[in-house]
């Protein structure tokens, strides 16, 4: 799939100086209102009637339906309203076999702490550098033998009866090597690949460059799943960055966006938080991160502090940058009640601007 694209309508006002002036309410010709006989003969409840009748009228013609191309999707009833998931924060060592059975583990007290969903950080079985990645890489699609990671990850979704978002590893298919989360049902099955679709290239002299196009090879697909704990968009790090990919997701009715991801020291604080808060803000739903601990000796220093965050863009659970496992609740009835409290959905201007989702387009 082409990414997603935005179109913007621009436009310009000019005031009157009359209008401006004249403290008169300003009523189209054509414009009448029913009013009560309370209304007609208080001059103030019929200000008060013309003014929302008005407002109505006007919002109307903003075409809110046509600020996403193809229409948004409203988001099905979640198969449950509450549950607990599990973010585990996971240090990463040079041993394959080491971080395989170290994440098990992770995954396991997660579980047992009550979680339906558990999510891993991203590249969790590989040192995260590009001399790394092709060593550390599995054929995913071949299966177990030549994929320990996600055969793992697999085995314990079905013995546990959870759902699993498997962080990131580094994966290889044909001669092209991808940064690829793996979702994994209850019954142990693949549900869904996501492949990063923003490869991170970053140049801040004296600070850090880092340029992942160097070995791997963009996605080309967003990733949305259908769960037992409700419906998912996912993305990888940088991803995170690209709010036409959240908004997509949005568009085609996610309740939860899980980002795996490995911020730096650089951006991390600057950028980490924010960035999650204003994914879940624009889109009024829950975002879920997840980062590996951070090890100041290794090449690429990640800054931890994995995180949940709620529709209203409040910080509901973190941590801070050791190894740590966070367990908290998603309650997905407070999605239609933010939703109420501050109608975005019907408050977008879609003669001025809209949002296509190319993938879905073009599948129509």
């Amino acid at each position: 799939m082409r990414s997603g694209s935005i179109s913007i309508g621009f436009f310009s006002t000019t005031l009157r100086s009359s209008a401006i002036a004249s403290p008169r309410l300003s009523i189209p010709r054509n414009f009448s209102v029913p009013l009560t006989a309370r209304a007609r003969h208080n001059p103030i409840n019929a200000a008060r009637a013309v003014t929302r009748a008005s407002v109505s009228s006007m919002a109307s013609s903003f075409s809110p339906e046509k600020a996403r191309v193809p229409p948004a999707i409203q988001s099905p009833v979640p198969p449950v309203s509450k549950f607990k998931i599990g973010l585990c924060q996971l240090a990463v060592t040079a041993d394959k076999e080491k971080n395989i059975a170290h994440a098990r583990v992770a995954i396991e007290e997660a579980a047992e702490k009550g979680a339906k969903l558990v999510v891993l950080p991203e590249i969790w079985n590989s040192p995260y550098s590009n001399d790394s990645f092709p060593v550390y890489a599995e054929d995913i699609d071949a299966g177990t033998d030549s994929s320990p990671s996600t055969a793992m990850l697999s085995e314990v979704a079905r013995t546990l009866k959870i759902t699993i978002v498997g962080g990131s590893i580094p994966e290889r298919c044909g001669d092209k090597l991808y940064n690829t989360c793996c979702v994994f049902g209850t019954d142990g099955k693949l549900k869904a690949k996501h492949r990063k679709i923003h490869l991170f290239d970053i140049n801040i002299p004296g600070k850090i460059i880092f340029e992942e196009s160097r070995t791997l090879t963009a996605g080309e697909t967003p990733t949305i799943v259908d769960t037992d704990v409700g419906r998912i968009g996912i993305g990888i790090c940088y991803d995170i960055n690209f709010q036409e990919l959240a908004m997509i997701y949005a568009a085609r009715g996610a309740h939860l966006l899980c980002y795996p991801g490995a911020f730096n020291m650089t951006t991390g604080p600057l950028h980490w938080e924010l960035l999650q808060r204003a994914r879940a803000v624009d889109n009024q739903l829950y975002v879920a991160t997840c980062s590996p601990a951070r090890d100041a000796g290794s090449g690429y220093v990640a800054w931890g502090h994995s995180t949940l965050v709620g529709p209203f863009g409040e910080v509901l659970a973190t941590t801070e940058h050791d190894e740590a496992t966070i367990v908290s609740e998603i309650d997905y009835s407070l999605l239609e009640l933010r939703r109420t409290n501050l109608p975005l959905q019907k408050q977008r201007r879609g003669d001025l601007y809209s949002l296509v989702d190319v993938q879905r387009l073009n599948s129509e």
